[in-house]
């Protein structure tokens, strides 16, 4: 009991109130420490936040932070600031040296539009009569031609014997999409690229017409994705087969508003992706990506997606994938789940405390080792690359463990420290699959 109670006072009290503070006193006592726990852990989390948001955007140890999407807003805000002082300094005759600033990347067939200013007087004034051009300076600015509607008029004439003595010719309609519809293929496709590849919504592209004068109401235009869905569903449904004939993928999950119609907000969905990309190591076959939309993030869903895959399988340390590999798979074999390095490094990143920590830096030296490797052999035919890890990264990988099982057990699990060793060691043979 807390020693800041005097026993004697306490031994005056009856039993049954002496019992009663004490169990008291008890409970707060343990309230506080829970309330210390849960404090040190937010001041972690701070932490956490204040690096990601004020800390280094790259290093060579600390390629994981977090990027928060405003801080490129913030950058752009603050340049443009920079140049309407700069610019107002200018007017009042100091105007401090500009930067330089590296050329343009734009495309070179860009179409270009010239636009020649030419003096409206060219007479010379010493009067020898007009001048003539010695040169000129020439400067770029990037212009756009906002999207523009207009109708396309299909004019199917009829032709006749003049002598009455045939039918009628006339040439068939167009093929569309959508037969009879408002849309062509061209709008269909602005729309659709518009709601999926920029995630602007239906509604607000209504509205977008709308100040151009064309009333499309949005239920209209979830009526041409729908078609539009319809159509390219078989595209999608090849592309996934197409995949799930490799011998190895690449999942992830996200979470993804959708709008809720008469709710007033939105609600969460997820999507996931499957992906193949053997570019970095010189495979053969094409990239490719499906997404697929789920209202959850169960395992269910990703075993649906990946039906008929038989491989290895890259992910993070989600455990909804376990599934996949430890035979509660409904169809197909199973699936061997490779983790992500960069996810063990930034468990460790996040865990390390403000101090400093000799565990998470030699960790994270030894991590360093294994992408010097990929970085010497990236790009080199399979079989080079799977040498040289053998070779050189199972040593490693072989030597890491051992250490990494003594670090473990020195530190308190239920630590930040420790559940990040924790994490690493868990995934430990999904980790070292690529050796």
């Amino acid at each position: 009991m807390p020693s800041a109670l005097d026993p004697d006072l306490l031994a005056q009290l009856p039993p049954a109130l002496r019992a009663a503070v004490e169990a008291q006193v008890q409970a707060l006592a343990l309230e506080n420490a829970e309330l210390r726990t849960r404090n040190a852990r937010l001041e972690h989390l701070v932490r956490e936040l204040q690096r990601a948001r004020f800390g280094p955007r790259s290093e060579k140890l600390h390629p994981d932070q977090m990027e928060l999407a405003f801080e490129d807003i913030e950058v752009a805000l603050a340049a443009a600031t920079e140049e309407n002082d700069a610019a107002a300094e200018s007017r009042t005759g100091d105007r401090p040296a500009r930067t330089p600033r590296g050329p343009r990347r734009l495309p070179k067939d860009l179409p270009r539009e010239e636009r020649v200013l030419v003096p409206e007087d060219l007479i010379c004034p010493c009067g020898c009569g007009d001048m003539v051009r010695i040169g000129e300076d020439r400067s770029e600015r990037l212009d756009v031609t906002p999207a523009q509607f207009r109708l396309i008029v299909t004019i199917r004439p009829r032709y006749a014997c003049p002598k009455g003595r045939a039918g009628i010719r006339q040439a068939p309609p167009a093929p569309a999409l959508i037969e009879g519809g408002l849309a062509t293929e061209a709008l269909l496709a602005h729309v659709a690229v518009a709601k999926f590849a920029d995630h602007l919504p239906l509604y607000r592209q209504s509205q977008i017409m709308a100040r151009q004068g064309v009333e499309i109401d949005r239920s209209t235009l979830a009526d041409w994705m729908g078609k539009v869905s319809f159509h390219i569903a078989p595209i999608v449904d090849r592309m996934a087969v197409l995949l799930k004939r490799s011998a190895r993928l690449f999942a992830d999950e996200t979470t993804m508003p959708v709008l809720d119609p008469g709710a007033g907000k939105t609600k969460k969905g997820f999507i996931w992706a499957m992906l193949r990309d053997d570019r970095p190591w010189g495979g053969s076959d094409p990239p490719g990506v499906v997404f697929t939309y789920a209202p959850g993030r169960a395992g269910i869903h990703a075993e649906e997606m990946l039906k008929g895959f038989e491989g290895v399988l890259q992910v993070d340390g989600y455990q909804g994938y376990n599934r996949l590999a430890d035979g509660r798979r409904a169809e197909g074999g199973r699936v061997r789940l490779a983790f992500c390095w960069a996810h063990a490094r930034r468990k460790l990143i996040e865990a390390r405390p403000s101090a400093g920590s000799p565990f998470v830096d030699e960790a994270l030296r030894r991590i360093a080792e294994f992408y010097a490797i990929e970085k010497e052999i990236r790009g080199q035919a399979p079989e080079a690359r799977h040498a040289v890890r053998q070779e050189r990264s199972k040593p490693l990988l072989e030597a890491m463990h051992p250490w990494l099982v003594q670090q473990a057990a020195r530190l308190s699990k239920k630590s930040d420290l420790g559940m990040a060793a924790a994490y690493v060691l868990d995934h430990w043979p999904g980790l070292i699959l690529f050796a």
